[in-house]
């Protein structure tokens, strides 16, 4: 075996995975565990554990895994994190952990995020189960909204005693992890609701069907049913839009309803009856990971699709692996290219789309280069279909219901980054709905501060 060289992990081929929802990357066996796990260097001062947001201890459990110890493995990462599985599939790794991974200053960084899943998906099939806290204090906190920062505030708190409830919107809980992020990346029946059951098994209620600011207001909770504090976790699901001729036409639509629709809908199911416009030539405007989400749902549902996107391939933030995939898979990718017009038939649907083409100029503000249009490079791109992917950001329904909760110009509530306090006494904040909308493992490190920020709080007070 080459230490300096990565265990590769076996994936559907594209050919085959291009036409069906089931998860692509299909993770390591116990043996492929074991000898990735080998090629850890053990650091003292262990780099990788300063790159996760949630600071896991990274060698203790790979050295577990090394062993062969799943179980002791799954112990030390459950002391840490409430959803392993699905970090192991969705955090971007190459970005933390693994970005600061010694053993990739002169080989390929250890795949501590694989590692990660198989540790999760071991404790799933072997039915291990969290450990259940004994000691109860008397002290009730509200979360609100079950994603991944709701989630692991919920689940810390409910490990330190606190007797905790969780209110969704919608009917299913797991937020972005179910409505978001597709089947063929995060598989929803196996994994995601596992991982909400354990924190279920915490102790933890989910209320669904619950709207905060329509079905009762975070004073209510606070004045009237009696809630110690309140944990905001409800995410950024507004979604943005260019603002270009044509953009109202039938046929268009934001990544997150096109997304929602096809997963937490089951569009793509055909025993269920949801409508969805699958569109045969599909532009995706955007450079995200929701946007080769959103790109990789179509053309399983039958498309020819285009990723169209403003700036070079270099300053594309999806992960190097989604773009990757979506090139495999046959994704058309329009870079440098930008929407000027939707072009719309006399029935009011989508018959194309009027792009220019781009060239990059000065850096701008967020350091990257700013894309300039390149003067008579109009041209038409035939679809009938257009999905906008340009970020989202926090409905405001929450912080124009709730007296002396401040909000941002971004609409985003305004909290303190070391523990979640907002700007109201009693109520923190955390995830997509402070930072706008951002990754799920940032979310869960801000679900976690927030845990210890409401449980200082509630000791002090």
């Amino acid at each position: 075996m080459d230490v300096l060289k990565r265990i590769p992990v076996r994936e559907q081929d594209p050919e085959v995975r291009s036409h069906n929802f089931s998860e692509v990357c299909l993770g390591y066996n116990m043996e492929e565990a074991m000898e990735e796990a080998s090629r850890c260097l053990k650091c003292k001062n262990a780099k990788c554990i300063t790159g996760c947001p949630v600071s896991i201890d990274i060698p203790e459990f790979i050295k577990e895994v090394e062993a062969g110890n799943i179980e002791s493995a799954s112990k030390v990462i459950g002391q840490y994190s409430a959803l392993p599985a699905v970090c192991g599939r969705v955090c971007p790794q190459e970005s933390q952990c693994e970005e600061r991974c010694i053993r990739g200053i002169k080989g390929e960084p250890v795949s501590i995020g694989k590692l990660e899943r198989f540790v999760a998906d071991w404790s799933r099939e072997n039915h291990i189960k969290p450990e259940i806290p004994s000691v109860k204090n008397g002290k009730k906190v509200a979360v609100i909204g079950s994603g991944p920062a709701g989630l692991t505030c919920a689940g810390d708190l409910a490990k330190m005693g606190y007797e905790v409830t969780i209110f969704e919107a919608l009917h299913e809980p797991g937020g972005v992890l179910v409505y978001g992020i597709p089947e063929f990346r995060l598989p929803k029946d196996t994994v995601v609701k596992t991982e909400i059951e354990n924190v279920k098994a915490l102790g933890v209620k989910i209320e669904t069907n619950v709207v905060i600011g329509k079905s009762t207001t975070i004073d209510e909770l606070m004045e009237e049913e009696g809630f110690d504090a309140v944990f905001v976790g409800s995410g950024a699901g507004l979604p943005k839009f260019m603002g270009i001729p044509g953009e109202n036409a039938n046929g268009v639509f934001s990544a997150n309803e096109y997304l929602t629709r096809s997963n937490l809908m089951k569009a793509f199911d055909e025993s269920y009856d949801t409508p969805i416009a699958a569109g045969k030539k599909v532009a995706v405007v955007g450079g995200g990971n929701v946007a080769m989400d959103a790109a990789r749902t179509a053309l399983r549902l039958g498309a020819e699709v285009y990723i169209v996107y403003r700036r070079s391939e270099e300053e594309l933030p999806a992960r190097v692996e989604e773009v990757h995939h979506a090139k495999e898979e046959g994704i058309i990718f329009k870079l440098l290219t930008n929407p000027k017009e939707i072009l719309v038939d006399e029935n009011g649907w989508v018959k194309g789309m009027i792009c220019v083409e781009m060239e990059l100029g000065e850096p701008d503000a967020s350091g990257r280069r700013r894309p300039v249009e390149k003067s008579d490079s109009e041209f038409e791109l035939e679809v009938d279909t257009v999905i906008m992917s340009l970020g989202t950001s926090p409905n405001p329904l929450i912080s124009s219901t709730t007296r002396g909760l401040d909000i941002n110009k971004y609409r985003c509530i305004i909290a303190n980054e070391e523990n979640g306090q907002t700007t109201k006494e009693g109520v923190f904040a955390g995830g997509d709905a402070v930072t706008g909308a951002a990754t799920v493992i940032l979310a869960m490190g801000a679900g976690k501060a927030a845990a210890k920020g409401i449980d200082e709080y509630l000791k002090n007070k």
